[in-house]
């Protein structure tokens, strides 16, 4: 079985570009959907201080499997241009291109957009365009959830945040042809269809 750090440069082949001024690593180039898009993109990693400022903000722990990845992989993750990502350290909102490549805020669902029936222990850590579901971390079994973007009611697991991870990498990558053109438009693009 391949590691999730192989899975997200399975388009490399269609280019791979280091941004100078962000250090994000940009992956397949995508121009049926823009110029400048680019399939999956992964950001420079956290460095501890960062971890603990978020933490503080957050007022919680971060899970540690998804601190590790944060610290040892990538501030978030970004899969064929947002159908599934990972959030992370949101540093501002400046829109200019280079500045516009950072992850979704962990912030948000966790603070601002928390669902409804999340317990204290739901950490939530991303999700997916087709519809603003949500994934989230139970820190009190580590087992990772799919839930609605409004109600945290569990949908659908999977019983860690690494089985996750390469699940929904092959999963989604089978919904796009060798390009990372979306085969058909009117499939979902979540764990299950809703």
């Amino acid at each position: 079985m391949n590691s999730y750090k192989d899975l997200i440069f399975k388009f490399e082949y269609l280019g791979i570009e280091k941004s100078i001024s962000t250090g994000e690593t940009l992956i397949g180039k995508a121009p049926h959907i823009a110029p400048a898009a680019w399939l999956n993109s992964i950001y420079l990693p956290l460095r501890e201080n960062d971890v603990k400022l978020l933490e503080d903000e957050l007022g919680t722990n971060i899970p540690i499997d998804y601190r590790n990845f944060l610290t040892k992989f990538s501030n978030g993750l970004d899969i064929l241009v947002g159908t599934f990502s990972l959030d992370g350290l949101r540093r501002n909102y400046i829109r200019s291109v280079d500045e516009s490549r950072q992850p979704f805020s962990i912030i948000t669902k966790n603070i601002e957009e928390r669902p409804y029936n999340a317990k204290d222990s739901y950490f939530f850590i991303g999700g997916y365009k087709w519809d603003g579901s949500c994934i989230y971390i139970d820190k009190e079994t580590n087992i990772v959830h799919y839930c609605d973007r409004d109600d945290a009611t569990s949908l659908f697991q999977w019983n860690s945040f690494e089985e996750m991870l390469i699940s929904e990498l092959h999963r989604t990558y089978l919904l796009f042809d060798d390009k990372g053109v979306k085969i058909n438009e009117d499939v979902w693009t979540t764990p299950i269809e809703r």
